[in-house]
This record gives C-alpha cells, sequence and structure tokens, in this order.
C-alpha cells in the first residue's frame, strides 16, 4: 500500500515571469513571503447607473484590513483562468452571479508582494451579498465622487492604480443593464 501524500501547503497559485507566464506552482504564503509574482483576478462592479462599487475590507482581513478598494477578487487558482476566477470571486465574495468581462491585466508591485492584476468589469442589478469576512461596507460612488476620495480614504494600492488605469481607457462601450 502507498501512503498518501499530505501537502503542508496552504493556497496554491502559479508563479509567473515578468511577461505572465507560469513558471511553476508554489504556495500563496511563499510567493508573497519571497515576492514572486502570482496572479490576481479582480473585477471593478458598476450599476446601472454607471456608479462604481467602492467596499472596504474587514478589520480581520490578512490583507489590507480596513481599507478600501473599488476591486473585488483574489488569487487565480492553478489551472483556472483570469476570466474564471473573476467570476468566482465575484460570486463568493459579493454573492453575484454576473458575467464578468476582461479589460486589461498589469504588473503592480505596490503591496504585499508583485501580482499580475487581471481586471474585469461587470453590471451589478441584483442585490449584493457581500461576505462578511471579507467586507465590512459598500456603497455606489459616481466617478467624480470616487475621484475625489480615492487618495485621501486609505486604498489598497492594486486598487487605486487599477481604478486609474479602468477610468484612463475609458468604459464607454460598458454594456449598460436593463
Amino acid at each position: 500500500m502507498v501512503p498518501a501524500i499530505v501537502s503542508c501547503m496552504g493556497e496554491l497559485v502559479e508563479r509567473v515571469d515578468e511577461r505572465d507566464r507560469v513558471l511553476g506552482v508554489v504556495d500563496r504564503a511563499e510567493a508573497e513571503r519571497r515576492r514572486w509574482m502570482h496572479r490576481i483576478a479582480t473585477t471593478i462592479c458598476r450599476d446601472p447607473l454607471r456608479r462604481i462599487l467602492v467596499l472596504r475590507r474587514a478589520e480581520q482581513h490578512t490583507r489590507f484590513p480596513g481599507h478600501y478598494d473599488v476591486m473585488v477578487g483574489g488569487a487565480v487558482d492553478v489551472g483556472e483562468s483570469y476570466e474564471d476566477a473573476a467570476a468566482r470571486e465575484l460570486s463568493e465574495e459579493l454573492g453575484a452571479g454576473v458575467p464578468v468581462r476582461f479589460m486589461f491585466t498589469f504588473l503592480c508591485r505596490d503591496g504585499v508582494s508583485p501580482v499580475w492584476f487581471g481586471v474585469h468589469e461587470a453590471v451589478i442589478t441584483e442585490p449584493l451579498v457581500p461576505d462578511p469576512s471579507e467586507i465590512a461596507w459598500h456603497a455606489w460612488l459616481t466617478e467624480p465622487e470616487l475621484r475625489e476620495v480615492v487618495d485621501r480614504w486609505p486604498f489598497v494600492p492594486g486598487g487605486r492604480e487599477a481604478l486609474r488605469r479602468y477610468l484612463a481607457i475609458g468604459n464607454e462601450d460598458l454594456p449598460s443593464a436593463g
């Protein structure tokens, strides 16, 4: 009888290089500790009035507790696409089962460790059911309201950068719901 192999690793992610090419599979905590690049899938949510969802992370969150963000997301699982991970995280964190649309990727070096963000957008028309272990507060802000607070409130660095990139490329072709 062959003994079962028990992994002492936590969350597994794909370690990637400067061009977002997979180098191997590693433990996320080790990737962060060693500052190895890995992937995070995120979604910027809009409502039918084109306001943007802003959230404050729960105080017990392991990364940036109590900080504000415009991105809902998390690590891309091994073998998972950015888009599939973004849809999964949106459902897990907000209870929203809506389609996500890929927008862009960028390498963010500010934060816990360098990560490739895959940024998506989604139109939310249903009531949100935030996971309280992830999200302490949320509200819909207009772009002018958000521009006013993004540098005053303690924002997650990657979320601030993603928002600037998202607004800079324009999003006029975002489908409206309804």
